[in-house]
């Protein structure tokens, strides 16, 4: 058997309830405020807070969920195109409940439930825009975070880039002076593919293409080293 209403019942039976609140919330939205007693205003207010509530969406689905309770399409017209935009900055709160004192002849307590059609105070306002940036601010923040980490790693990647030269960490490209960098005396000719050391006697004649720390370095990025030929004798016989 089906759980019971909480609360106060209206009518004689589940159907009869249906009906009552349906009428109560099509009153309430054409004539944006009406008096009942108490259990009725209490009844029928989260029935039509969520009716404007699916008005807010403004599709057709939503349209036609609220006709299955709102028979009268005039009265469904204004929710839509009237209420709803009224409503648009509002985050819930769309009906205010006002208690009148008894009604004469049976002591029911009255009330009167009204639509909130008032605007937002500024403060409000400011305070709900603030949370919206709050809400996209927080979304957003893994992504900078994300950005901020690869930032060093692009950099160190620069970084070594930058000094790496382009035979190899002990190269360097030749200074647009003509120049020696600092620690690099090897004399490299990339026409040719061959070194020149200072003790070289076409070292002063040579103009650097690119530089290197050692002979060792010019030599495992692919230059020959250009002696004369007595001198690569001399060097045969002395390994000899």
């Amino acid at each position: 058997m089906p759980t019971p209403t909480t609360g106060p019942r209206l009518g004689g039976g589940p159907a009869h309830e249906r009906l009552i609140l349906a009428n109560l919330a099509t009153q309430l939205f054409a004539h944006r405020s009406i008096t009942t007693t108490e259990a009725k205003a209490k009844r029928v207010r989260p029935l039509a807070e969520r009716l404007i509530t699916f008005a807010k969406r403004g599709d057709l689905a939503a349209r036609r969920r609220v006709l299955t309770v709102v028979r009268d399409k005039s009265v469904v017209h204004e929710l839509f195109t009237e209420i709803a935009p009224v409503m648009a900055e509002r985050q819930g709160g769309y009906t205010r409940i006002t208690k009148i004192g008894p009604r004469k002849g049976d002591n029911a307590p009255m009330a009167v439930i009204e639509l909130v059609l008032e605007p937002l105070s500024a403060k409000k306002s400011t305070v709900a825009e603030a949370e919206a940036a709050t809400k996209r601010a927080a979304k957003k923040a893994p992504a900078k975070k994300a950005a901020a980490a690869e930032a060093p790693a692009v950099e160190e990647t620069a970084a070594a880039e930058a000094t790496e030269g382009p035979y190899g960490p002990d190269s360097a490209a030749a200074p647009a002076d003509g120049s020696a960098p600092e620690g690099f005396d090897i004399k490299g000719n990339a026409d040719s593919m061959k070194f020149h050391t200072p003790e070289s006697p076409w070292y002063g004649q040579t103009k650097a293409e690119v530089w290197f720390r050692t002979a060792e370095a010019a030599e495992a990025a692919g230059f020959a080293n250009a002696k004369p030929a007595d001198d690569e004798a001399d060097d045969a016989e002395a390994k000899a």
